[in-house]
C-alpha cells in the first residue's frame, strides 16, 4: 500500500515506498541537527515496516518491529527524531511519560490508556482526510441549504379554469424563471460575502443532556461504553432555532454537511488498521522507571510499571470505545536521560523487547550554530517572520550567532545541561528589547550582531547566581 507524503508548492509528491533508508535520513536533517546514529535507527525500522507490507501475510504476521531505545541527555533532539519520523510516514504518534504511570493520585494510571488515546489520534487524522476530500461537496450542500432559508422555494399556483373546468397553472414558467435568477444573484452575493451581516435563522441540534453522576472505579478514559454516543440515543435528538449571522450559519451547515458526508463506521475501520500496522508510541522518560530494588515510596512501584508496559509492548490485545486493538506491529520508542540508572537497570524481559540502542551525543558549539541557521524551521527564522508581521525587518549576522552559540553551550556547561532548549531562552533575552518596540517601528529594520548580543547577556552571564535563574 502506497502511503502519500503531504507535499509543498516546490516539493514533488514522492511515495513513502521509495524512500530508502538514506533518504528518510536526509528527511530527518532538514528538521534535526546531527544525532546520526539515532536517524539511521529509525530510518532502518521505518524501511522495515515498509518491507513488512510487502510480505505475504502469514510471514508478515510473524515479523515483529524492532523497538528502540534513545539514551542521551534533554534537548538534543529525541522527541524531535520521532515525532518528524512520525509525521514522514503519516502514522498515528503518541508521546507519553512513563512516570505517568508510577504516581497518579494513590494509583498509577492504567497503561492500556496510551493505546485509547492513540486511536484517538488515528481516528482525528482520519477523519481529518476525509474532510479534505468532502469539504468542497459539503460547502456546496451548505450554500444550497442557506439559499432555501434566505429563499425560500417557490411553489407554483394552480387555478380552477372557468372555460374548461380544468386545472390552469398560473404563470408557473415565468414564476420559476424568475426565482432562478434571483436564486443565482443570492448565490454570488453570499460568495462575495455581501450577505454577511444578515440575520437567519436555522435548525440546530441541541447539546444540553440531563446530568447525572457516574461512579466507576476506573476513569473516564478508560470506560468502554461512550455516554456521549449513548445519550441521543437515549434522550433523543432535539433541534432548536437559532438566529445567527449568515456568515455564522454558513460555518455550522458546512460542519453539519461534513458530519453526514463522512461515514464514522469506515473511519474508524481504517483509523484501528493505522494503529496496529503503523502506529508509533514515544515512551519518554523510561529511565525514570529502571530499577528492580525493593523499597519504599515510588521505587516500589518502578518494577509493577515495567511489567506493567511489558504485555502492550510484547503484544497483546486492548479494548477500547471503537473496538479491540492489537499492539504486536505498533513500534516503541523509549527514552530516557540514564545519568542515574541504565538500560540494564530495566527488567529482562523488556530490555529483550528494546534490541536497538542508540546514544545521542551531547550538543556542540558548532551543533548550537547550525540549529539557529539550518532547520526549516530554524529559531532565526521563525523570529524574523514574526517580527515582519510588525512591519520589522530583523537580520542577524553570522558573528551574533555564534556569540548566542557560544553564551549557550557555557551556560549548559556552567549549570544544568538542558540542550538545545538552552537556545530558546537566550534568544528571548536577545531579542527582549527588539520585541517590545517592534509594533512602535513599523518599516524600521534592525541588525542583530555580536555586539548587540553581548550588551543583552554579558550582565546577566557575569552573575552566575543571577544565570541560573534567568538563563
Amino acid at each position: 500500500m502506497a502511503i502519500y507524503l503531504p507535499g509543498t508548492a516546490e516539493e514533488e509528491q514522492i511515495t513513502l515506498d521509495e524512500l530508502t533508508p538514506r533518504e528518510i535520513v536526509a528527511e530527518l536533517d532538514k528538521y534535526v541537527v546531527g544525532q546520526k546514529d539515532a536517524k539511521r535507527a529509525v530510518a532502518i525500522a521505518l524501511r522495515n515496516r515498509m518491507r513488512r507490507q510487502k510480505l505475504a501475510p502469514e510471514l508478515a504476521e510473524e515479523v515483529i518491529p524492532k523497538n528502540i531505545i534513545m539514551i542521551g541527555p534533554t534537548g538534543v533532539g529525541k522527541t524531535e527524531i520521532a515525532r518528524r519520523l512520525a509525521k514522514l510516514a503519516n502514522s498515528p504518534f503518541l508521546k507519553v511519560e512513563a512516570s505517568k504511570f508510577t504516581e497518579v493520585g494513590y494509583v498509577g494510571r492504567d497503561v492500556e490508556s496510551m493505546i485509547r488515546d492513540l486511536v484517538e489520534i488515528a481516528i482525528d487524522m482520519i477523519r481529518g482526510e476525509k474532510l479534505e476530500d468532502v469539504a468542497d461537496k459539503a460547502e456546496l450542500n451548505a450554500e444550497e441549504r442557506l439559499l432555501d432559508i434566505l429563499l425560500p422555494p417557490v411553489t407554483p399556483r394552480s387555478e380552477p379554469s372557468s372555460a374548461s373546468g380544468g386545472v390552469v397553472i398560473d404563470g408557473s414558467t415565468s414564476l420559476t424563471e424568475s426565482s432562478s435568477r434571483t436564486r443565482e444573484k443570492l448565490r454570488q452575493q453570499l460568495r462575495e460575502g455581501k450577505l454577511d451581516d444578515r440575520t437567519v435563522e436555522i435548525e440546530t441540534r441541541e447539546r444540553n443532556f440531563p446530568s447525572f453522576e457516574i461512579i466507576s472505579n476506573q476513569g473516564v478514559e478508560e470506560m468502554d461504553v461512550n455516554i456521549k454516543d449513548m445519550l441521543p440515543n437515549i434522550f433523543g435528538q432535539r433541534t432548536k432555532k437559532r438566529k445567527m449571522k449568515v456568515n455564522e450559519a454558513f460555518e455550522y451547515l458546512i460542519q453539519e454537511e461534513e458530519q453526514r458526508l463522512i461515514d464514522m463506521e469506515q473511519v474508524t475501520r481504517v483509523a484501528i488498521d493505522r494503529v496496529e500496522n503503523s502506529g508509533i508510541i514515544f515512551l519518554d522518560e523510561i529511565d525514570k522507571i529502571a530499577g528492580r530494588e525493593s523499597g519504599h515510596g515510588p521505587d516500589v512501584s518502578r518494577e509493577g510499571v515495567q511489567r506493567d508496559i511489558l504485555p502492550i509492548v510484547e503484544g497483546t490485545t486492548v479494548n477500547t470505545r471503537y473496538g479491540m486493538v492489537r499492539t504486536d506491529h505498533i513500534l516503541f520508542i523509549a527514552a530516557g536521560a540514564f545519568h542515574v540508572s541504565k538500560p540494564s537497570d530495566l527488567i529482562p524481559e523488556l530490555q529483550g523487547r528494546f534490541p536497538i540502542r542508540v546514544e545521542l551525543q551531547s550538543l556542540t558549539m558548532e551543533d548550537f550554530i547550525r540549529i539557529l541557521t539550518e532547520p526549516k524551521s530554524s529559531l532565526t527564522k521563525q523570529y524574523t517572520a514574526l517580527l515582519e508581521t510588525e512591519g520589522v525587518k530583523l537580520e542577524f549576522t553570522p558573528d551574533s550567532l555564534e556569540e548566542v552559540a557560544r553564551f549557550a553551550f557555557r551556560v549548559n556547561e556552567g549549570t544544568e545541561n538542558i540542550g538545545a532548549r538552552r537556545l530558546h531562552t537566550i534568544m528571548e533575552r536577545v531579542l527582549d528589547e527588539i520585541s517590545f518596540e517592534a509594533p512602535e517601528k513599523k518599516g524600521q529594520g534592525f541588525t542583530v550582531d555580536a555586539a548587540y548580543v553581548q550588551k543583552m547577556l554579558s550582565e546577566i552571564v557575569k552573575d552566575q547566581d543571577l544565570s541560573r535563574y534567568i538563563l
